[in-house]
């Protein structure tokens, strides 16, 4: 896509963002529901397609332009992103790295259009950070696999039309070897989809738990096919490093968000017959988050830039995670300090965004598993056992 169209995708969306998402925060927190014109919207703008290649109906944008396009989406709850998220990031790509051509033509159209929500199914109860104590097992039983156990806390499970089901293939196999990726529709015969979860935070994105009992799925549901079997965690290791340069600037977005807010209020709220702006300590505290959020943006353009010419997808997507979720938690507190006791209030949008902002640290790798990784990449053989 050119600079040019680009830029127009950008203030429409900045443009939709401002005006219609933003004066809906407060119903969608209390509501833990996004309105279903919100819904539509997304769709005819092709928010739900926007990283997917223009030949199977998304709009192909880069990873740098991706990250232009998510900055703005950062500006209001990431309940919005959530939305589509998932089809853009860490299930869309599942397809987009490992699928056959069948399996893309079948599926990806789809996930653009928004006809279809995909979920990504890795995570379970015992096995978050570490891959190797995955337990849901696929067994071949002649012309069909057959899935047995439980994932948790998968987003959009609540609505997912498709779930993207990580499963051990080879029970004999160690560590994250000998494990499959299997497109498994939610009306599949077997598939619960548990209550949403109670969350702190990120009202109106849902996650819920997922029950495999006796799945019975044809043996081209493997990602890949015959070469997807036992190769789904390189898949998967693939698509979360995508997905951390989109989670990176959706903080970055985010932390905009509250240094606008914590500006705004500086300027207006008074005390001592003064705005707080004049006091230094509270100029210290915006500078540092203007400081944070600059750092965040120009990290994640220049990860975003290395990823797209092949030059770096493993440590600058951990980097830029690991730096952009902290960094954003730490200008949510802040902007909470900032407005003092009105920071601590229901209604006030740092209070929100407080709330928000905690979960990316955690999710998509945690910012443990990020030192790790940028870690192991920098010392090598000297790092492992």
């Amino acid at each position: 896509m050119d600079a040019a169209d680009l830029a127009d995708i950008v203030d429409a969306v900045r443009t939709f963002v401002r005006n219609e998402v933003v004066p809906r925060e407060e119903e969608i927190d209390a509501t833990d529901t996004i309105p279903e014109s919100i819904v539509e919207a997304c769709k005819a703008m092709g928010l739900y397609g926007f990283s997917i290649p223009e030949q199977y109906g998304g709009l192909g944008l880069t990873v740098s332009q991706e990250a232009e396009l998510v900055f703005e989406l950062g500006w209001t709850t990431p309940a919005l992103r959530s939305l589509f998220g998932t089809n853009n990031g860490i299930a869309g790509h599942v397809l987009l790295e490992g699928a056959t051509g069948e399996q893309r033509k079948a599926w990806l159209p789809r996930l653009a259009s928004g006809e279809v929500t995909a979920s990504f199914g890795l995570t379970e109860a015992d096995a978050g950070s570490d891959p190797s104590a995955l337990s849901t097992r696929a067994r071949l039983d002649g012309s069909q696999w057959v899935l047995n156990g439980s994932k948790r806390y998968i987003t959009n499970a609540p609505v997912a039309d498709v779930l993207m089901i990580f499963a051990r293939t080879d029970p004999d196999a160690v560590g994250n070897r000998g494990i499959s990726t299997f497109l498994v529709p939610a009306g599949t015969p077997g598939v619960t989809i548990g209550p949403p979860d109670r969350k702190m935070g990120q009202f109106g994105a849902h996650t819920a738990d997922v029950h495999l009992d006796d799945v019975v799925v044809p043996l081209d549901a493997v990602v890949g096919g015959d070469e997807g079997v036992n190769n789904g965690f390189r898949i998967a290791a693939r698509c979360l490093a995508h997905g951390r340069v989109q989670i990176a600037a959706l903080c970055v977005g985010m932390a905009a968000r509250l240094v606008h807010e914590s500006v705004e209020f500086a300027r207006t709220r008074e005390q001592g017959g003064a705005p707080i702006a004049r006091f230094q300590l509270i100029q210290g505290l915006i500078a540092d988050s203007v400081t944070d959020h600059y750092a965040g943006r120009a990290l994640v353009l220049d990860v975003a830039k290395n990823y797209d010419g092949g030059t770096d997808k493993i440590s600058g997507p951990s980097a830029a995670k690991y730096f952009c979720s902290e960094m954003v938690g730490r200008v949510a507190d802040r902007a909470v300090q900032i407005h003092g006791g009105a920071g601590y209030l229901r209604g006030v949008a740092v209070e929100r965004f407080y709330r928000d902002a905690r979960l990316f640290r955690i999710y998509e790798g945690t910012s443990q598993i990020q030192q790790v990784i940028l870690a192991r990449q920098a010392l090598g053989a000297a790092a492992r056992a």
